[in-house]
């Protein structure tokens, strides 16, 4: 990982592009958790950091806290943590704030490093996916294998050409690393629910209504703000939309309409140092004071107090 964008005066939100220290131009990178402690010094570690890539974490032992997205995410032996592209995290930290103390291993990779299959696009593109898992002994012990064939093939790969390696048979285990990444894509996708209560991406008839109104809302939630207008738009009626969006989150449309206007203020607030009036526009707002009244109700804090807290 490396920050990007170096403005001089450091951000509320460490920027991070991807980049493969030890072997340039492979999309993906595995590390010990022990060596990303080693890599960000203490002040660095405890920023919030928004990445351009994908982010996988599978807990062996030792307990600690991150945050995704503003929610706490409790870790300890058998948890796995997949932070998205554009979504805003802290590292893992002790109760007394330090680094936590994991044994873990992190899998880190661009968005087009990993074949496009229906079932690997469901984890990855979905915005509202799980975030957290606490998996099963039986789920544990299958991912633990598939993070360890990759990691063992990963430190079988050598750049093209770099010391004296083959091409040929380093572009094998480059695609034999795309597939391996494959497979454990797909085995998140037959997990259960998020620890969150998200739902799982096994796909049936009944969850169409909510998975359409998912990507219309990542699309439009800036413009629409009312449930109806994303049943018309969707050709379902409001009863049925409500009724797919409590079957998968226990939440009505306008709940999860809600919700994302304010994730969305949260990252801009903590992300940006934009004033409070221009981020209430970017996100449709007509007056400042109808944005303060909405974020206050939602977040429990002035938007002011919330940028206060991230700094």
């Amino acid at each position: 990982m490396v920050e990007t964008g170096q403005p001089s005066v450091p951000p509320p939100v460490l920027e991070r592009g991807y980049r493969n220290p030890t072997r340039p131009g492979l999309g993906l990178e595995l590390l010990p958790f022990a060596d990303l402690r080693r890599r960000l010094p203490g002040d660095e570690y405890r920023r919030i950091h928004r990445p351009d890539f994908h982010h996988l974490t599978l807990v062996r032992r030792g307990h600690g806290t991150a945050m995704v997205d503003f929610v706490d995410r409790p870790c300890r032996p058998g948890t796995l943590l997949h932070i998205r592209p554009g979504q805003v995290q802290r590292l893992p930290t002790a109760a007394d704030g330090t680094p936590a103390a994991l044994d873990a291993t992190l899998v880190l990779f661009t968005p087009d490093f990993p074949p496009r299959l229906p079932a690997t696009a469901r984890v990855t593109d979905d915005p509202f996916g799980p975030a957290a898992w606490q998996l099963r002994p039986a789920d544990q012990d299958r991912l633990g294998r598939a993070f360890a064939e990759l990691a063992e093939e990963y430190g079988a790969y050598t750049a093209d050409g770099a010391d004296g390696a083959d091409g040929a048979d380093s572009e094998i285990t480059r695609e034999l690393l795309r597939q391996l990444l494959s497979g454990v894509l797909l085995r998140m996708a037959r997990l259960p629910g998020g620890t969150d209560g998200t739902a799982s991406w096994t796909p049936s008839a009944a969850q169409e209504p909510y998975r359409h109104f998912q990507h219309e809302l990542e699309r439009s939630f800036t413009t629409l703000r009312q449930a109806h207008d994303y049943a018309v738009r969707l050709g379902y009626s409001l009863k049925t939309l409500n009724r797919a969006c409590r079957r998968a989150t226990g939440h009505t449309a306008k709940q999860l309409i809600d919700a994302r206007v304010t994730l969305e203020a949260k990252r801009l607030l903590a992300h940006t140092d934009l004033p409070v009036a221009a981020v209430s526009h970017r996100l449709g707002f007509t007056e400042p004071t109808n944005f303060n009244k909405f974020f206050t109700r939602e977040a429990g804090r002035t938007p002011g107090a919330f940028r206060t807290g991230q700094r």
